[in-house]
């Protein structure tokens, strides 16, 4: 009978350190090159539209609030990387809604380095008990326009903000627009809609979610850095 030979136990232990470190490699970790602060601003330009959340300033509700969607995961103990992991696939692998195939979320809303920003940022945040916008300079009006994603959705140089969802305040605002009718464009979106730009994709209730102080603040911000009131469009720093 031919006797086998006892493995060699540092031959085990090389195969598995070996076998890890492929793991690793392939896995990715430790070698992330999300940019999260690049993520929020692409969140609140491309998913802020649909998803409420509260370090993005979002409010939208036609798709699922993402901080109550991962805060039982949060309290479970769930870290950031599990977040990140869920969102990605879901961003990359978007399930339709039978409710309402019309709110279903789109396929490649971002990709690439995008995705992978926008997934690092989710998987901070979302569902983090606390979490808020960072403050911005520009008074009052400057931080309630950050957070409430107002620039996910348009542009103001004041705001260093450049979305497309929605007008060009610096453009669409003019000298004859005063306090009452830049607070019923807020208030009331789908009063005057804009040319080229589709009712009922502002959020509707900016007159119940702002207080009245909030309001007054934001518009008075408008004012003077649109214009409205002739301001200097010069960016905050935001």
């Amino acid at each position: 009978m031919t006797m086998l030979k006892p493995p060699n136990p540092l031959r085990i232990l090389l195969a598995l350190a070996a076998a890890a470190a492929i793991a690793l490699a392939a896995s990715g970790c430790g070698t992330s090159t999300a940019d999260e602060p690049r993520g929020r601003t692409l969140f609140v330009q491309k998913c802020g539209v649909c998803h409420t959340m509260a370090q993005a300033g979002t409010t939208a509700q036609i798709g699922p609030d993402l901080d109550a969607a991962f805060a039982a995961a949060r309290a479970s103990g769930q870290n950031g990387e599990t977040v990140e992991g869920i969102v990605e696939s879901q961003i990359e692998f978007p399930r339709p809604s039978n409710d309402n195939p019309a709110a279903s979320m789109p396929a490649d809303v971002v990709t690439g380095q995008d995705l992978e920003d926008v997934a690092a940022y989710v998987g901070r945040y979302a569902g983090v008990p606390g979490a808020a916008p960072p403050e911005v300079q520009g008074g009052a009006g400057a931080q309630i326009f950050a957070d409430n994603g107002c620039g996910g959705c348009h542009a103001l140089a004041a705001a260093g903000s450049g979305g497309v969802v929605g007008p060009n305040l610096d453009e669409f605002l003019a000298a004859d627009d005063d306090a009452a009718a830049i607070e019923e464009m807020i208030a009331d979106p789908n009063a005057e809609i804009a040319k080229g730009f589709p009712a009922s994709v502002m959020p509707q209730d900016y007159g119940q979610t702002l207080t009245p102080k909030e309001l007054e603040d934001l518009v008075q911000y408008l004012i003077e850095n649109t214009p409205a009131g002739g301001g200097s469009k010069k960016s905050t720093g935001s």
